[in-house]
């Protein structure tokens, strides 16, 4: 199992001071990043994951508003093999033929995306899992519809805000789900009251459990009350001694 991080949750650390912010996270002992905005800072980003021995392998851009080409082209140079669409508001969740809409304009971004080498992804709010459409979540009744090379990255802090059982969810969307983004604390839109994994009310090793075809478990905060990168580096550690503790118990069963 591989965890990144999401870098947006570094956003104003970013903005300050881009090379000293990734070489922290490679200092706290994250190997890989899920870079957002990458367009922007692609050449600076590029730099500084090189020097600190970091690599891509997702990256958020929004594909449905912004020109696809220049998106797919920076991502190539930043070695990110799979692009995922980070948000679409709520109104566009609401009724089937919105939905049906988005899914074509992510299927045709698709087609594109391979012309490139790279896979294309969406990833959820807590909308998409409220809203309800002919009896599934908006969520699954999009994922139904998406070309089969289109993958998932199912945020299972929001679909948890949503109303659902992210442990039940990732069961149902099975195989298309190639990355989560995990985060903890208690469930509710105060963003500011996330906590780092483990200390809150996500049962986060049963939901890393539950993504059976994952690739990459992202770490991520919306925002944080202390310390961001003492958050992170708690985060990482609880996963890994999950990892190595559980590793342990079936060396022993």
């Amino acid at each position: 199992m591989s965890y990144s991080i999401q870098l947006y949750t570094l956003r104003n650390a970013m903005q300050e001071d881009l090379p000293g912010t990734i070489k922290k996270v490679a200092e706290i002992g994250y190997t890989q990043v899920e870079p957002y905005n990458f367009v922007a800072t692609a050449k600076e980003l590029g730099a500084a994951l090189k020097e600190n021995g970091l690599t891509a392998p997702s990256g958020h851009a929004p594909l449905l508003s912004q020109d696809q080409d220049e998106i797919f082209a920076a991502a190539k140079e930043l070695g990110i093999a799979t692009v995922i669409d980070p948000y679409l508001p709520a109104e566009h969740w609401q009724n089937a033929e919105d939905i049906q809409a988005t899914a074509a304009k992510l299927n045709a971004a698709a087609k594109k995306g391979a012309d490139y080498g790279i896979r294309v992804g969406y990833h959820n709010h807590a909308w998409e899992l409220e809203s309800s459409i002919e009896g599934q979540t908006a969520l699954e009744y999009f994922e139904s519809l998406l070309d089969p090379e289109l993958v998932l990255e199912v945020d299972t802090y929001w679909a948890s805000v949503g109303g659902q059982n992210p442990v039940e969810l990732l069961a149902r969307l099975g195989d298309r789900v190639k990355f989560i983004h995990i985060k903890d604390g208690p469930g509710t839109t105060d963003t500011k009251a996330q906590l780092p994994a483990g200390k809150g009310t996500i049962p986060v090793l049963d939901v890393v459990a539950a993504a059976k075809s994952l690739e990459v478990g992202v770490v991520e905060f919306d925002d944080y009350a202390g310390d961001i990168f003492e958050g992170i580096a708690e985060s990482l550690a609880f996963l890994r001694d999950s990892a190595a503790t559980a590793g342990a118990q079936d060396v022993n069963a």
